[in-house]
């Protein structure tokens, strides 16, 4: 066919409809009404014919806005060629505008995860950094205090936060807070000391059930630091010397069901009362200990206090709840599972729940999402925490007739004379087990509002 030329193409005119005219093989040139001359090229794919329009429309030359008939003709061979070896030029373009979508989300996705790590970084930094003072900063408005936390502000400004406040919360270790509380004893303070340990155990237990607070809390440095080893000998507060009268066990048995404790809750403390174990004991208790058939609770080694196995004689008393705890725990293996099965509840978990029912003892207001009968277990005198328990039931045994030595070992309370421990091994298994007979014998009849009624040793 006949090629174009520019004159050609520069003649050519408008007509009353759009038409085309072939310029070269495979490139027409479309002339519009308005008389603008665009460029097409026509290429085949698969035995189909494809147009593509070029995106600049004719020119004399080639510039900014047009095209001129050399550098049309050499696109059409271009686009041509690549029909000639099975690529649609069409098609190409599309992936190419489609692999830059790509490469710029890519890019931008790159950048934002960038930002975002530093972010991160920066915050990871900003959290090794958090203080004490950060830290209790978070803490007072979560304390639900009647007064607001002025009274918890006013401690912590005065002996804490001055010493204390600025350091990082990774690098704290015990010694600084028995420091502290040094201090404040040493200045005769042992109840202001008592108290602001207390707070300082309540900070940090808050802050281990937290982000970012639990990351930087490793080892909480106040933990094992015990109010008794703190103030000074002489202080009269370091000894608990709480029993439970008869009125008041009846009282208790009275109370506990309305106070809205769980059940397994209301069996540990009978169970606390009749076998004079400790809340740990009870709670970590897993039913291979337990002999239903020999009546014996074996307390192992692990679980007890002096690392010494405790074997515990279960009365009529002390059996029933058991067998009421059995069918609690269902299929488990612990006598006090967690939720999920895999261990015990928290060791805490239940003396919290005794505590929250006797707060306006303590002149304290209900928590926040913790149980509102602020007074429900409060006796007639006063309160009493789970451990009391333990003591009452040792007291009770004591007009029972049981020797201060068989009431020792009930108590599972390791010799304190060495030569005594090392020579006399008798293990009173008999005495035990009678003992804690009285003692459930005791506790029923007390329950059965018989507690005039004076159990005797037998012979």
């Amino acid at each position: 066919m006949a090629k174009m030329t520019v004159s050609e193409i520069t003649a050519l005119e408008t007509k009353e409809r759009p038409y085309k005219k072939a310029v070269d093989t495979g490139l027409l040139i479309r002339v519009a009404t308005s008389g603008v001359k665009s460029w097409i090229v026509t290429y085949v794919i698969d035995g189909i014919q494809r147009d593509y329009p070029l995106a600049k429309p004719w020119g004399k030359k080639s510039d900014d806005g047009h095209l001129s008939l050399a550098d049309a003709r050499t696109e059409s061979e271009k686009i041509r060629a690549l029909a000639r070896t099975g690529i649609d030029y069409q098609i190409k373009l599309e992936n190419e505008r489609l692999a830059e979508i790509k490469r710029v989300a890519d890019e931008a996705a790159a950048a934002i995860a960038k930002t975002q790590a530093e972010t991160l970084r920066q915050k990871q930094i900003e959290a090794e950094n958090l203080t004490v003072q950060n830290l209790f900063d978070a803490w007072v408005p979560d304390t639900d205090r009647k007064d607001k936390g002025a009274e918890i502000r006013r401690l912590f400004q005065r002996d804490v936060l001055p010493i204390v406040g600025g350091k990082a919360l990774k690098s704290l270790t015990e010694k600084d807070f028995r420091a502290i509380l040094n201090t404040v004893v040493e200045r005769g303070s042992n109840r202001m000391a008592v108290m602001l340990l207390s707070d300082l155990k309540q900070m940090f237990r808050w802050a281990e059930k937290r982000r970012p607070w639990k990351s930087l809390i490793e080892d909480n440095p106040v933990e094992l630091l015990e109010a008794q080893k703190i103030t000074a000998d002489d202080y009269e507060g370091n000894e608990r010397t709480r029993t439970l009268s008869a009125s008041e066990i009846k009282e208790l048995a009275d109370k506990m069901p309305k106070a809205g404790l769980l059940i397994r809750t209301e069996i540990a403390m009978w169970i606390m009362l009749s076998c004079c174990c400790r809340i740990g004991e009870i709670i970590k208790a897993r039913w291979e200990h337990v002999d239903f058939e020999a009546r014996i609770w074996t307390i192992p080694k692990e679980n007890a206090k002096n690392k010494n196995e405790h074997k515990v004689f279960l009365s009529d008393f002390a059996l029933i709840y058991f067998h009421r705890l059995r069918e609690l725990s269902g299929a488990s293996a612990w006598c006090y599972p967690d939720a999920k099965d895999e261990t015990h509840v928290c060791l805490k978990s239940t003396t919290k729940q005794i505590r929250d029912r006797q707060l306006t003892a303590q002149g304290r207001a209900p928590m926040s999402n913790r149980s509102k009968r602020a007074d429900a277990l409060i006796l007639s005198g006063g309160d009493w925490v789970p451990h009391d328990l333990r003591r009452t039931g040792a007291t009770m045994l004591q007009p029972l007739g049981v020797t201060p030595e068989v009431i020792e070992r009930v108590l599972n309370h390791v010799e304190p004379d060495k030569l005594k421990r090392t020579y006399q091994t008798y293990d009173y298994a008999d005495e035990k087990r009678e003992a804690w007979r009285l003692l459930g014998d005791r506790l029923s009849l007390i329950l059965n509002r018989a507690d005039n009624v004076v159990m005797l040793r037998t012979a």
